[in-house]
């Protein structure tokens, strides 16, 4: 089994090329449906927010406002460090049960972790190589304005809460150039599996 570290950065276009991936063959463990499933009514992670946070974090429906919690844990860095120490921890155990049962079933799988802060949280020794999704800082502003239809000091915000992808190109075995046509990408991710086939 080989493991591959797919990250870049919010709005740099990973589910782009996850799906590129899935299409060669490859299983996706995605670790922000993990996160989401870590933090569902009554699981341990949920209890932690609550506890922290207090329930007017909470919808009607008594699942996280994630929207609500977002605004608090982005303008606010020792915040948002502590929500992952809270999520990251059980993310990580659940990637690797499932990459376990994925392995038992198929010892030659290539297993793509999609995992945003791979590098920022320090998992780089969880995967056989890291693939960085790159776009420059301005493309990627614009695409996460337009996509989740935020201001640009809101996106500026989300983008400063994670680490430049400028320097994530530095910790990358492979990187995927994401600001031109989808038909660029494709080209580069078709290489990328080639050489991994080799």
């Amino acid at each position: 089994m080989l493991i591959i570290g797919l990250t870049g950065g919010i709005a740099s276009g990973k589910s782009t090329v996850s799906a590129m991936l899935v299409a060669k063959g490859a299983y996706l463990l995605d670790a922000d449906q993990l996160a989401r499933e870590a933090v569902e009514p009554d699981q341990p992670a949920w209890r932690e927010i609550v506890d922290w946070l207090g329930e007017s974090i909470l919808l009607p429906d008594r699942t996280i406002d994630r929207a609500g919690l977002a605004e608090i844990v982005f303008n606010n860095r020792q915040k948002l460090k502590k929500l992952n120490q809270i999520v990251h921890p059980r993310v990580g155990s659940r990637l690797l049960s499932l990459a376990e049962e994925i392995n038992k079933k198929d010892p030659d799988a290539v297993v793509v972790y999609d995992i945003p802060l791979l590098i920022e949280a320090g998992m780089q020794k969880m995967v056989d190589l890291v693939l960085l999704v790159y776009v420059p800082r301005e493309t990627q502003i614009l695409r996460l304005q337009q996509r989740d239809m935020i201001s640009r000091s809101e996106a500026e915000n989300r983008i400063g809460a994670q680490k430049p992808l400028e320097d994530k190109k530095k910790e990358a075995d492979f990187i995927i150039d994401n600001q031109g046509t989808l038909a660029e990408t494709a080209r580069q991710v078709d290489q990328f599996w080639a050489a991994l086939k080799k």
